[in-house]
Protein backbone atom coordinates (compact mmCIF):
# COMPACT_ATOMS: atom_id res chain seq x y z
CA UNK A 1 0.00 0.00 0.00
CA UNK A 2 2.98 2.71 0.76
CA UNK A 3 4.51 1.56 -2.40
CA UNK A 4 1.41 2.53 -3.78
CA UNK A 5 0.68 5.73 -2.91
CA UNK A 6 4.56 6.53 -3.26
CA UNK A 7 4.05 5.59 -6.94
CA UNK A 8 0.41 7.59 -7.78
CA UNK A 9 2.16 10.52 -5.86
CA UNK A 10 5.43 10.03 -8.12
CA UNK A 11 3.20 10.03 -10.95
CA UNK A 12 1.39 13.40 -9.89
CA UNK A 13 4.04 15.57 -9.21
CA UNK A 14 5.90 14.04 -12.79
CA UNK A 15 2.77 15.06 -14.52
CA UNK A 16 2.97 18.16 -13.24
CA UNK A 17 6.63 19.09 -14.36
CA UNK A 18 6.15 17.77 -17.67
CA UNK A 19 2.91 20.38 -17.94
CA UNK A 20 5.61 22.96 -17.28
CA UNK A 21 7.87 22.61 -20.47
CA UNK A 22 4.41 23.19 -22.60
CA UNK A 23 4.01 26.64 -21.05
CA UNK A 24 4.05 28.05 -24.67
CA UNK A 25 0.70 26.30 -25.25
CA UNK A 26 -1.06 28.01 -22.28
CA UNK A 27 -0.47 30.08 -19.30
CA UNK A 28 -1.25 27.09 -16.91
CA UNK A 29 0.96 25.18 -18.14
CA UNK A 30 3.33 27.81 -17.63
CA UNK A 31 3.02 28.39 -14.05
CA UNK A 32 4.15 24.40 -13.67
CA UNK A 33 7.36 25.52 -14.54
CA UNK A 34 8.07 28.39 -12.03
CA UNK A 35 8.44 24.86 -9.62
CA UNK A 36 10.68 22.83 -11.74
CA UNK A 37 13.88 22.59 -9.23
CA UNK A 38 11.10 21.82 -6.30
CA UNK A 39 9.15 19.20 -8.65
CA UNK A 40 12.10 17.65 -9.88
CA UNK A 41 13.41 16.84 -6.77
CA UNK A 42 10.25 15.59 -5.18
CA UNK A 43 10.01 13.44 -7.94
CA UNK A 44 13.17 11.95 -7.40
CA UNK A 45 13.16 11.58 -3.85
CA UNK A 46 9.93 9.99 -4.23
CA UNK A 47 11.60 7.48 -7.21
CA UNK A 48 14.27 6.55 -5.32
CA UNK A 49 12.81 3.89 -2.34
CA UNK A 50 10.69 2.36 -5.74
CA UNK A 51 13.68 1.45 -7.20
CA UNK A 52 13.27 -1.69 -4.70
CA UNK A 53 9.79 -2.28 -5.46
CA UNK A 54 7.53 -3.34 -8.41
CA UNK A 55 7.65 -0.16 -10.09
CA UNK A 56 11.08 -0.10 -10.49
CA UNK A 57 10.86 0.58 -14.17
CA UNK A 58 8.27 3.15 -13.87
CA UNK A 59 10.74 4.64 -10.95
CA UNK A 60 13.77 4.67 -13.39
CA UNK A 61 12.00 6.54 -15.84
CA UNK A 62 10.87 9.16 -13.62
CA UNK A 63 14.13 9.63 -12.04
CA UNK A 64 15.56 9.73 -15.18
CA UNK A 65 13.25 12.68 -16.02
CA UNK A 66 13.69 14.30 -12.97
CA UNK A 67 17.21 14.80 -13.25
CA UNK A 68 17.32 15.93 -16.95
CA UNK A 69 14.56 18.65 -16.02
CA UNK A 70 16.62 19.82 -13.02
CA UNK A 71 19.45 19.77 -15.27
CA UNK A 72 17.74 22.43 -17.48
CA UNK A 73 17.91 25.10 -14.04
CA UNK A 74 21.44 24.43 -13.35
CA UNK A 75 22.22 27.93 -14.70
CA UNK A 76 20.09 29.70 -11.71
CA UNK A 77 21.15 27.87 -8.53
CA UNK A 78 22.85 29.49 -5.78
CA UNK A 79 26.49 28.08 -5.85
CA UNK A 80 28.26 26.52 -3.51
CA UNK A 81 31.69 27.49 -4.51
CA UNK A 82 33.30 30.61 -5.99
CA UNK A 83 32.99 31.39 -9.12
CA UNK A 84 35.90 32.99 -11.40
CA UNK A 85 34.50 36.86 -12.09
CA UNK A 86 34.35 37.78 -15.92
CA UNK A 87 37.60 40.02 -16.45
CA UNK A 88 35.77 43.69 -16.51
CA UNK A 89 37.05 45.91 -19.30
CA UNK A 90 40.64 48.06 -18.92
CA UNK A 91 39.36 50.62 -21.61
CA UNK A 92 35.41 50.69 -20.58
CA UNK A 93 33.93 52.75 -17.54
CA UNK A 94 31.68 49.54 -15.61
CA UNK A 95 28.46 50.85 -14.48
CA UNK A 96 26.18 49.35 -11.78
CA UNK A 97 22.18 48.62 -11.59
CA UNK A 98 20.39 47.82 -8.66
CA UNK A 99 17.52 45.78 -8.75
CA UNK A 100 14.95 45.57 -5.72
CA UNK A 101 11.66 44.77 -4.91
CA UNK A 102 10.88 47.13 -2.28
CA UNK A 103 8.05 45.13 -0.47
CA UNK A 104 4.75 48.05 -0.40
CA UNK A 105 4.48 47.45 3.57
CA UNK A 106 8.69 46.99 4.53
CA UNK A 107 9.41 47.89 8.42
CA UNK A 108 12.71 48.60 7.84
CA UNK A 109 12.90 51.49 4.64
CA UNK A 110 15.90 52.72 6.34
CA UNK A 111 17.90 49.12 5.51
CA UNK A 112 16.65 49.75 2.04
CA UNK A 113 18.19 53.70 1.96
CA UNK A 114 21.23 52.66 3.77
CA UNK A 115 22.20 49.57 1.03
CA UNK A 116 21.78 52.24 -1.69
CA UNK A 117 24.10 54.65 -0.26
CA UNK A 118 26.79 51.76 0.85
CA UNK A 119 26.54 50.19 -2.86
CA UNK A 120 26.26 53.47 -4.63
CA UNK A 121 24.76 52.14 -7.99
CA UNK A 122 24.64 54.37 -11.08
CA UNK A 123 20.63 53.25 -11.75
CA UNK A 124 18.40 51.59 -9.23
CA UNK A 125 15.32 49.72 -10.82
CA UNK A 126 12.30 49.47 -7.87
CA UNK A 127 9.35 47.37 -7.59
CA UNK A 128 6.24 47.76 -5.09
CA UNK A 129 6.96 51.68 -5.07
CA UNK A 130 3.51 52.32 -3.04
CA UNK A 131 2.96 56.06 -1.61
CA UNK A 132 4.61 54.96 1.73
CA UNK A 133 8.39 54.63 -0.71
CA UNK A 134 7.42 57.63 -2.34
CA UNK A 135 8.18 59.60 0.84
CA UNK A 136 11.18 57.58 2.04
CA UNK A 137 12.85 57.64 -1.81
CA UNK A 138 12.47 61.54 -1.14
CA UNK A 139 15.30 61.40 1.34
CA UNK A 140 17.96 60.46 -1.45
CA UNK A 141 16.91 63.04 -4.01
CA UNK A 142 20.00 65.11 -4.27
CA UNK A 143 22.13 61.69 -4.24
CA UNK A 144 19.43 60.63 -7.36
CA UNK A 145 18.16 63.35 -8.89
CA UNK A 146 16.78 62.27 -12.26
CA UNK A 147 13.78 59.51 -11.51
CA UNK A 148 10.41 58.69 -12.40
CA UNK A 149 8.17 57.08 -10.49
CA UNK A 150 4.82 55.13 -12.00
CA UNK A 151 1.94 54.36 -9.55
CA UNK A 152 -0.27 51.27 -10.11
CA UNK A 153 -3.62 51.59 -10.30
CA UNK A 154 -4.16 49.61 -6.60
CA UNK A 155 -1.39 52.30 -5.09
CA UNK A 156 1.16 49.33 -4.10
CA UNK A 157 2.65 47.96 -7.10
CA UNK A 158 4.17 51.13 -8.84
CA UNK A 159 7.57 51.03 -10.47
CA UNK A 160 10.46 53.82 -9.99
CA UNK A 161 13.70 54.79 -11.87
CA UNK A 162 16.36 56.67 -10.29
CA UNK A 163 19.50 57.64 -11.57
CA UNK A 164 22.90 59.38 -10.96
CA UNK A 165 23.47 60.06 -14.56
CA UNK A 166 21.29 62.49 -15.91
CA UNK A 167 18.76 61.55 -18.66
CA UNK A 168 19.57 61.97 -22.26
CA UNK A 169 19.58 65.46 -23.87
CA UNK A 170 16.10 65.91 -25.95
CA UNK A 171 13.96 62.80 -24.41
CA UNK A 172 11.45 62.38 -21.59
CA UNK A 173 11.43 59.12 -18.88
CA UNK A 174 8.16 57.60 -19.58
CA UNK A 175 5.57 55.34 -17.45
CA UNK A 176 3.08 52.56 -18.89
CA UNK A 177 -0.13 53.62 -18.39
CA UNK A 178 -1.11 50.79 -15.32
CA UNK A 179 2.27 51.93 -13.86
CA UNK A 180 4.12 48.57 -14.63
CA UNK A 181 6.70 49.99 -16.26
CA UNK A 182 8.99 52.68 -16.34
CA UNK A 183 11.60 53.81 -19.05
CA UNK A 184 14.39 56.20 -19.66
CA UNK A 185 17.48 57.24 -21.72
CA UNK A 186 20.38 57.68 -19.84
CA UNK A 187 23.68 59.33 -20.70
CA UNK A 188 26.07 57.10 -19.44
CA UNK A 189 29.26 59.66 -20.36
CA UNK A 190 28.20 59.79 -23.71
CA UNK A 191 27.11 57.13 -24.81
CA UNK A 192 22.94 56.72 -24.08
CA UNK A 193 21.41 53.69 -23.10
CA UNK A 194 17.46 53.25 -22.87
CA UNK A 195 17.13 52.03 -18.60
CA UNK A 196 13.73 50.08 -17.48
CA UNK A 197 12.41 48.76 -14.53
CA UNK A 198 9.25 46.57 -14.94
CA UNK A 199 7.40 44.65 -12.54
CA UNK A 200 5.00 41.75 -13.66
CA UNK A 201 1.68 40.35 -11.94
CA UNK A 202 1.68 36.84 -10.71
CA UNK A 203 1.26 33.28 -13.25
CA UNK A 204 -2.17 32.18 -14.28
CA UNK A 205 -4.95 32.24 -13.29
CA UNK A 206 -3.95 35.61 -12.26
CA UNK A 207 -3.08 38.88 -15.29
CA UNK A 208 0.71 38.09 -15.85
CA UNK A 209 0.24 36.34 -19.57
CA UNK A 210 -2.50 39.13 -20.18
CA UNK A 211 -0.02 41.84 -18.72
CA UNK A 212 2.52 41.19 -21.26
CA UNK A 213 0.29 41.78 -24.20
CA UNK A 214 -0.24 45.19 -22.64
CA UNK A 215 3.39 45.88 -21.84
CA UNK A 216 4.45 44.77 -25.67
CA UNK A 217 4.17 48.63 -27.11
CA UNK A 218 6.58 49.83 -24.40
CA UNK A 219 9.04 46.35 -24.84
CA UNK A 220 8.98 46.68 -28.70
CA UNK A 221 10.01 50.65 -27.94
CA UNK A 222 13.20 49.84 -26.36
CA UNK A 223 16.27 51.61 -27.99
CA UNK A 224 18.81 49.45 -29.58
CA UNK A 225 20.95 49.45 -26.73
CA UNK A 226 18.86 48.89 -23.22
CA UNK A 227 19.23 46.91 -20.14
CA UNK A 228 16.09 46.04 -18.44
CA UNK A 229 15.73 44.79 -14.72
CA UNK A 230 12.83 43.63 -12.25
CA UNK A 231 10.71 41.37 -10.23
CA UNK A 232 9.21 39.61 -13.25
CA UNK A 233 7.18 36.80 -11.11
CA UNK A 234 8.51 33.94 -13.38
CA UNK A 235 11.58 31.93 -13.84
CA UNK A 236 14.49 32.44 -16.43
CA UNK A 237 13.34 29.36 -18.04
CA UNK A 238 9.53 30.35 -18.14
CA UNK A 239 8.10 30.87 -21.20
CA UNK A 240 6.62 34.02 -19.58
CA UNK A 241 10.25 35.56 -19.44
CA UNK A 242 11.51 34.21 -22.57
CA UNK A 243 8.45 36.02 -24.43
CA UNK A 244 9.04 39.45 -22.37
CA UNK A 245 12.52 38.68 -24.19
CA UNK A 246 11.33 38.37 -27.56
CA UNK A 247 9.80 41.09 -27.71
CA UNK A 248 11.91 43.76 -26.49
CA UNK A 249 14.45 42.03 -28.75
CA UNK A 250 15.97 41.32 -25.67
CA UNK A 251 18.84 38.59 -23.94
CA UNK A 252 17.95 37.19 -20.18
CA UNK A 253 20.84 37.56 -18.03
CA UNK A 254 22.21 34.82 -16.14
CA UNK A 255 20.51 34.41 -13.15
CA UNK A 256 21.84 35.48 -9.71
CA UNK A 257 20.38 32.52 -7.56
CA UNK A 258 16.83 32.70 -5.74
CA UNK A 259 15.61 35.99 -5.26
CA UNK A 260 11.94 35.29 -3.52
CA UNK A 261 10.76 33.20 -1.03
CA UNK A 262 7.11 34.04 1.54
CA UNK A 263 8.38 36.51 3.74
CA UNK A 264 7.91 34.81 7.34
CA UNK A 265 10.03 32.32 6.06
CA UNK A 266 14.24 32.18 6.90
CA UNK A 267 16.60 34.29 4.41
CA UNK A 268 18.70 31.10 4.50
CA UNK A 269 16.03 28.98 2.79
CA UNK A 270 15.09 31.67 0.48
CA UNK A 271 18.55 31.84 -0.88
CA UNK A 272 18.72 28.10 -1.76
CA UNK A 273 15.18 27.08 -2.21
CA UNK A 274 13.67 30.05 -3.16
CA UNK A 275 12.40 31.34 -6.57
CA UNK A 276 14.57 32.99 -8.85
CA UNK A 277 12.19 35.69 -10.39
CA UNK A 278 14.06 38.93 -10.37
CA UNK A 279 15.66 38.99 -13.86
CA UNK A 280 18.11 41.18 -15.85
CA UNK A 281 18.04 41.52 -19.35
CA UNK A 282 19.68 43.80 -21.97
CA UNK A 283 20.81 44.24 -25.18
CA UNK A 284 22.78 45.94 -28.23
CA UNK A 285 25.77 47.80 -26.96
CA UNK A 286 25.52 46.37 -23.10
CA UNK A 287 27.67 43.67 -21.48
CA UNK A 288 26.90 42.37 -17.71
CA UNK A 289 29.72 41.10 -16.26
CA UNK A 290 28.34 39.82 -12.98
CA UNK A 291 25.37 40.08 -11.00
CA UNK A 292 25.28 39.71 -7.15
CA UNK A 293 22.15 38.93 -4.02
CA UNK A 294 22.80 41.21 -1.78
CA UNK A 295 21.85 41.51 2.22
CA UNK A 296 17.85 41.10 2.98
CA UNK A 297 16.09 45.19 3.29
CA UNK A 298 13.05 43.97 5.00
CA UNK A 299 11.60 42.37 1.90
CA UNK A 300 10.46 38.95 0.32
CA UNK A 301 13.03 39.47 -2.21
CA UNK A 302 16.64 39.86 -2.13
CA UNK A 303 18.33 43.05 -3.42
CA UNK A 304 20.44 42.35 -6.89
CA UNK A 305 23.27 44.23 -7.76
CA UNK A 306 24.69 44.31 -11.63
CA UNK A 307 28.11 45.44 -12.83
CA UNK A 308 27.52 46.18 -16.82
CA UNK A 309 29.78 48.51 -19.64
CA UNK A 310 28.57 50.09 -22.61
CA UNK A 311 30.12 50.34 -25.87
CA UNK A 312 29.39 53.02 -28.20
CA UNK A 313 27.74 51.67 -31.31
CA UNK A 314 28.42 52.90 -34.43
CA UNK A 315 26.79 55.44 -36.21
CA UNK A 316 24.71 53.34 -39.99
CA UNK A 317 23.90 55.39 -42.94
CA UNK A 318 20.55 56.79 -42.94
CA UNK A 319 19.68 55.03 -46.05
CA UNK A 320 21.61 53.00 -48.99
CA UNK A 321 21.76 55.87 -50.92
CA UNK A 322 24.36 57.46 -48.27
CA UNK A 323 25.96 53.79 -48.70
CA UNK A 324 26.15 54.54 -52.35
CA UNK A 325 27.24 58.18 -52.19
CA UNK A 326 30.24 57.34 -49.69
CA UNK A 327 31.45 54.50 -52.29
CA UNK A 328 31.81 57.26 -54.61
CA UNK A 329 33.35 59.07 -52.88
CA UNK A 330 35.82 57.29 -51.79
CA UNK A 331 36.21 55.77 -56.01
CA UNK A 332 36.36 59.02 -56.89
CA UNK A 333 39.56 59.90 -54.43
CA UNK A 334 41.05 56.54 -55.74
CA UNK A 335 40.63 57.54 -59.15
CA UNK A 336 42.16 61.17 -58.88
Amino acid sequence: MVAGVTFLAMMAFSAALVAGFFGTLHPAFDSFSHFRVHLAVLVALLALPLLASSFRLQAAAALLFAVASFATTLSTLPRLWPVQAVAKPADQIVYSLLQMNLRYDNPTPKKVLSLIGRTNPDVITLDEVSEMWTTELGYITSAYPYRILCPYPNGVFGVALLSRRPFAAGTEPRCERRGAMAIASVDFGGVSADVAAIHLSWPWPREQSWQIGELSEQLVSLGETAIMAGDCNAVPWSAAVRRVAALGKLTVMPSAGPTWMYIKLPDVLRRFAGLPIDQVFSKGGVTIHSATRLEETGSDHLPVLVEFSLRAEEKKPDDEHETALAAMARFGKTRG
